[in-house]
């Protein structure tokens, strides 16, 4: 079992979307990976999930040892992902054969190869990655930073993970309300409060932020950031406690703690006024792992629903050749294969934004969010779908679907609730009217689309582009109540478009290159089944279920798309 070779996009997407130079590095390691990730990683990922960490808070002397005590599981689910790939430490520096850093898309294509065995551990690779990146950024010459970057970055044995404490009991959203304190201690800080959800408690770097003396009392603009060490520099244990580990519906291999803060050695990160907006950069880059992992979590489902429909008989017929089942696995492989194609647009924009791109970096503005909007709630229908397919099995914890299911439920919430996320799109067209930059991206795409088995595809596409970029325009002109509860849907809107507008663009490649309309398929599918919401027709790909889940190809001769 390979969860590389089993995909019937991703080799393609990447053969389109990634250099030669890439290419030739990252194939061989997602092959790689696909195999471990199926045959390693992911009975060890069964384990650690039925064998949750717990809490040691004192050794038997009495001594407060803040210890989270892991299955042994999960401590070589992260000497294979942190040690053997650097899953934390490759956007900072040469590895797998990448001179310099690995680039985005291959880091992102990366997590969403390994996400589809292990859900929990991608919260600690993603926040040391992140945290690294933050520190690196904002940290200035300070030796202790660079030192703690150093290790966060490593793949060896003296390697740190890393965590942010953001969240309080009042303060989760509204981050001017945290009432976290920093006093200042000489040349450092001491901490003192309490956070209320903090993941990897354990971690060995954490950034948190407090409110600083003399900071605005009422704004952002009052909290500053800083880099709590698990360890003082003289060796000890720092002053904060675990008070309790959470009992977690998902993610359950991964320790989620209370920290009390009682006087925890600190040291300032960039600004203390520019706390909230330093600590940002780590949150983005978080939400848009989210999206990733979403997507991944909803390609294991598509998988094992494949497998049990190739296999299951029912009244004389395999699943896979009932009407009814084959819908639904369109419907999966057509939420796949465009989420796959979103993130992969988002890692293309994010490397140019960090290359100086302007216009990238206001399509990454609100392509960010608008990722994570609707692909992390999608992925809690079409994981249950997926466990739908199975049947009674499907509900027993001996199989993986109800660990997709739990798992899928954390993305609308982590980094920000959807709400929150609508909100945010809403803010990056106010401000720098992201959403015009990204409408016209999409039109000089749809304008390319030159086979004519995709013009009835073109033509909605654009109608359905300049419909929502009409409704974008009157959003934000309405009142400001009304903007705001006008946005989850316009958000939801925005993001079906660019994915539909993304599938039909991978469509013309496959065309172009293979006389292969398997992908047309499945953006005709999609556009039907999530844009037009067509129930009166069944869709094209109806007939071509067993090749579009494989990846075989349909040539031209076997479906017409222009009637």
């Amino acid at each position: 079992m390979n969860f590389y070779t089993a995909d019937p996009a991703l080799a393609r997407l990447i053969e389109r979307n990634a250099s030669a130079e890439d290419r030739a590095l990252l194939t061989p390691l997602l092959e790689r990976l696909g195999a471990d990730t199926a045959q390693r990683i992911d009975p060890l990922a069964e384990l650690a999930d039925k064998n949750p960490p717990t809490l040691r808070p004192y050794d038997k002397d009495g001594e407060r040892t803040n210890e989270v005590v892991y299955h042994p599981a999960y401590a070589e689910m992260g000497d294979i992902l942190f040690g053997e790939y650097g899953m934390s430490a490759m956007s900072h520096r040469g590895m797998h054969g990448w001179a310099a850093k690995v680039p985005h898309l291959p880091k992102y294509l990366i997590t969403y190869l390994y996400v589809q065995a292990e859900f929990g551990m991608a919260c600690p690779i993603s926040m040391t990655d992140t945290a690294a990146r933050t520190l690196r950024m904002y940290g200035g010459d300070d030796p202790e930073i660079a030192e703690a970057v150093r290790r966060l970055i490593s793949t060896d044995d003296d390697r740190f993970t890393g965590a942010m404490f953001m969240t309080e009991l009042q303060a989760g959203t509204d981050i001017a309300k945290t009432e976290a304190v920093a006093e200042r201690e000489g040349t450092g800080w001491r901490l003192h409060g309490r956070k209320w959800f903090a993941s990897n408690a354990g971690a060995d770097i954490t950034l948190v932020l407090a409110r600083f003396p003399g900071g605005d009392a009422d704004t952002t603009r009052g909290v500053g950031l800083f880099m709590m060490p698990r360890r003082k520099p003289d060796g000890t244990l720092n002053d904060y406690r675990i008070e309790r580990l959470k009992d977690k519906l998902g993610t359950r291999s991964m320790a989620s703690g209370e920290i009390r803060l009682e006087g925890a050695y600190a040291v300032q990160v960039g600004e203390l006024e520019r706390g909230f907006r330093q600590m940002t950069e780590m949150v983005n880059m978080s939400r848009l792992s989210n999206a990733v992992r979403a997507v991944s979590l909803m390609r294991r489902g598509l998988y094992e629903a494949t497998e049990h429909a190739q296999r299951r008989v029912v009244f004389g017929r395999p699943l896979i050749d009932q009407p009814l089942m084959r819908l639904d696995l369109l419907r999966l492989s057509a939420d796949v294969e465009s989420g796959l194609g979103f993130v992969v647009y988002c890692a293309q924009q994010l490397e140019r934004a960090d290359a100086g791109d302007d216009t990238a970096s206001s399509l990454v503005r609100i392509l960010t969010p608008l990722a994570k909007h609707y692909l992390c709630k999608r992925a809690r229908v079409a994981t249950g779908e997926a466990m739908e397919i199975r049947g009674g099995n499907g509900y027993i914890e001996v199989f993986v679907q109800p660990r997709l299911v739990r798992d899928a439920h954390l993305g609308s919430i982590w980094e920000g609730a959807s709400n929150v996320i609508a909100l945010d799109v809403l803010r990056s067209m106010r401000k720098i009217g992201a959403h015009k930059i990204l409408f016209d991206d999409l039109r000089v795409r749809l304008d390319a689309l030159a086979d004519a088995s995709l013009s009835e595809q073109r033509d909605a596409l654009a109608a359905r582009v300049n419909a929502i970029s009409e409704r974008a325009e009157r959003v934000l002109s309405a009142a400001t109540d009304d903007a705001e509860i006008l946005m989850s849907s316009l958000a939801d809107d925005m993001a079906t478009a660019i994915m539909g507008v993304l599938l039909a663009e991978q469509a013309q490649y496959e065309i172009d290159q293979y006389d292969d309309h398997r992908v047309a398929l499945v953006a005709d599918a999609f556009r039907q089944l999530v844009l037009d919401r067509d129930e009166n027709f069944a869709p094209k790909g109806i007939s071509y279920v067993p090749q579009i889940v494989t990846g075989a190809a349909v040539d031209r001769a076997a479906v017409d798309l222009t009637n």
